[in-house]
């Protein structure tokens, strides 16, 4: 199982980390190891002292995939979740500061949560309108919907098929809107998906 990770594909995100906006998708992989599926409580790491949250509809893949072509992808999946992204704030600044690569400050054990899968024919709705948001101890810190990717879960898994073959389970983690910031011990997040709540995870 891949857990592939798209960057920036939120405008307002890529503004608020002072970067540019990317003209292609741009992906990074955890291992399966990062993955807390149970909601578990999110332990924080002794190696960093800023971790951050990111919220991001995840999809599923169901079925082996190479080179998909766009107006197939969606025969791909048929589910949602919400996932957090943990990341190491202070680890990838300064990894990025030194010119090398900041897999630790995102791969770490437990920085991959995610939430219980929803068909989408549940929501009634397709991927490309969904309404999802982050609370911390009650307050919505980031929200967010789908129509506003830059670019589309179809065209993320065209393009990411060209490269990587997608295998059944495969997660898509598909970015995050802008709003990310730190957590700390005591907080209680929860993910927010058309107004359902599906993720609920305590920091310890």
């Amino acid at each position: 199982m891949k857990i592939l990770c798209v960057v920036r594909n939120y405008a307002p995100h890529a503004s608020e980390m002072k970067a540019e906006v990317p003209k292609e998708p741009v992906f990074f992989i955890k291992p399966d190891s990062a993955l807390n599926p149970k909601q578990l409580p999110f332990f924080y790491p002794d190696f960093s002292t800023d971790v951050q949250h990111e919220i991001e509809v995840v999809v599923r893949i169901e079925k082996v995939g190479k080179c998909i072509e766009p107006r197939f992808a969606h025969k791909y999946y048929n589910s949602v979740a919400l996932g957090i992204d943990f990341t190491a704030r202070d680890m990838q600044r300064k990894a990025k500061a030194e010119g090398m690569p900041w897999f630790l400050s995102k791969g770490f054990d437990g920085s991959a949560v995610l939430s219980g899968f929803v068909p989408l024919e549940e929501l009634g709705k397709g991927v490309d309108n969904l309404e999802f948001a982050l609370k911390r101890n009650g307050e919505t810190v980031q929200a967010g919907n789908t129509r506003d990717m830059i670019f589309s879960v179809d065209k993320l898994i065209a393009y990411v098929s060209r490269y990587v073959t997608l295998r059944t389970g495969d997660l898509i983690y598909t970015g995050t809107p802008a709003g990310v910031g730190p957590v700390a011990i005591g907080d209680r997040l929860e993910g927010i998906l058309e107004g359902r709540s599906v993720l609920k995870l305590d920091v310890k």
